[in-house]
């Protein structure tokens, strides 16, 4: 910051230079003329103490015309060709002129700066929070100048969201709470919002799951999205605190079943269920749950595994707005629920120089695994060219979509027509 106000100053110096020294050297043609009217006026002075000098018998006129002589050698000199009786001093507009500019100049440039310019961008990381909104903010100052931002347009859920994520990178949990909060207003139909919201209220309260509102955060997430893994894993967790084994080994192994297998995390939660099995069985009549348990989770397992087959289709740019494009932006060809969460399904990324795009979409391509296109009945189809290379819909995008269809549609044309506004 220190370094552009010095190369500013130094601008603004070369540009004042330009303006001022031609008014400045102008005024200097004028202080010689009062130079030299002042000079004329003593010579007149002593001109006349000379006629007075003789008048009153002080000079002989031999002497006085030696002085007179040296009087008029000493005008030449000073005066070269003044011959008027009287000067008068002239004002000295240019000089004033001068002073004004060296003055207002400086202060209108910097007038301009801050109307015009951009004074955000002198602060330590403004560059980097303009170019990506989606980064993870570090500093006390891009907080504040968030949650600025937030009170002026509370409807701005991605800057929830990344506020929120913030915090949570911090661990700083219950400003993060509060920022989930103001965002499950703005989507109320996210589950994984829900999820995320009631590990982070935990994680403010004694990292306890057994707080009411912590459960009642987990439930909500389950009713939109009963696969929402974050949720299912701490409505297991929960049951476990609470000694409901059942719920427990129902929560977990329904993640098992939407892991990886052989997954790290599979692994774990395994470890887990296998623990709360234990403990049930251990109960008076648990071995009885456990094997009911045991064959509803068969059951689910083989539902899951049909799945259905691919979307497919073609993205076109509407004519009317491809000189909004460039060949090189980042199109974003993805699958979301026609009701209940936002989440893409499936994504597929190509580029502008890719059209007409054939695209095809399935359950390979979830961006997690409890939403996935066999989970829904009807999808919507989106194709987007993102500015910001970002999957979420931002001003200024260029985007079409399909009405809502049935997962293993087939042959969709899917035309880019519209701008995100």
């Amino acid at each position: 910051m220190t370094l552009f106000w010095i190369f500013c100053a130094a601008m603004l110096l070369l540009a004042m230079l330009f303006v001022v020294w031609p008014l400045w050297k102008k005024s200097a043609g004028g202080n010689e003329v009062l130079r030299d009217a002042a000079n004329l006026g003593i010579l007149r002075d002593q001109s006349s103490e000379l006629e007075t000098d003789l008048k009153n018998g002080l000079f002989t006129q031999e002497a006085y015309e030696q002085g007179k002589r040296e009087l008029q050698g000493r005008l030449l000199d000073e005066v070269k060709v003044s011959e008027q009786p009287t000067i008068k001093l002239p004002r000295n507009p240019a000089k004033t002129l001068a002073m004004v500019m060296l003055v207002l100049l400086p202060l209108f440039t910097v007038a301009m700066y801050y109307q015009v310019g951009t004074p955000k961008a002198l602060r330590p990381g403004a560059t980097t929070n303009a170019v990506d909104n989606n980064s993870l903010i570090t500093t006390e100052e891009g907080f504040k100048e968030l949650e600025d931002e937030l009170d002026s347009n509370p409807e701005n859920a991605q800057g929830w969201y990344r506020l929120a994520s913030s915090y949570v990178a911090m661990k700083r949990y219950s400003e993060a709470a509060k920022a989930y909060e103001q965002l499950v207003k703005q989507v109320p139909d996210d589950a994984q919002l829900w999820a995320n919201y009631a590990d982070v209220y935990a994680m403010a309260n004694g990292k306890s799951l057994q707080n009411e509102q912590v459960k009642k955060f987990i439930n909500q997430a389950l009713d939109i999205d009963p696969d929402n893994i974050t949720a299912l894993a701490l409505g297991g967790s929960s049951a476990m605190q609470g000694k409901d084994y059942v719920m427990a080994v129902t929560h977990w192994q329904k993640v098992v079943g939407l892991l990886q297998p052989g997954s790290a995390d599979a692994q774990q939660f395994e470890s887990g269920l296998q623990q709360a099995r234990d403990l049930l069985a251990a109960e008076p009549g648990g071995k009885e749950k456990l094997a009911k348990l045991a064959t509803a989770d068969t059951t689910a397992n083989q539902q899951s595994a049909s799945g259905v087959e691919a979307i497919t289709g073609t993205v076109t740019l509407s004519p009317q707005l491809t000189a909004y494009a460039t060949p090189e932006d980042i199109v974003f060809v993805l699958a979301r629920a026609a009701q209940g969460p936002k989440m893409p399904l499936a994504v597929l990324k190509k580029q502008v120089k890719d059209f007409p795009l054939q695209f095809s979409l399935d359950d390979s391509m979830a961006m997690q695994p409890q939403l996935k296109l066999s989970g829904f009945d009807q999808v919507v189809v989106v194709a987007r060219v993102s500015k910001s290379g970002s999957p979420m819909a931002q001003s200024g995008d260029l985007e079409g979509l399909t009405k809502p269809v049935t997962p293993g549609v087939k042959e969709l044309n899917i035309v880019i027509d519209s701008v995100v506004p």
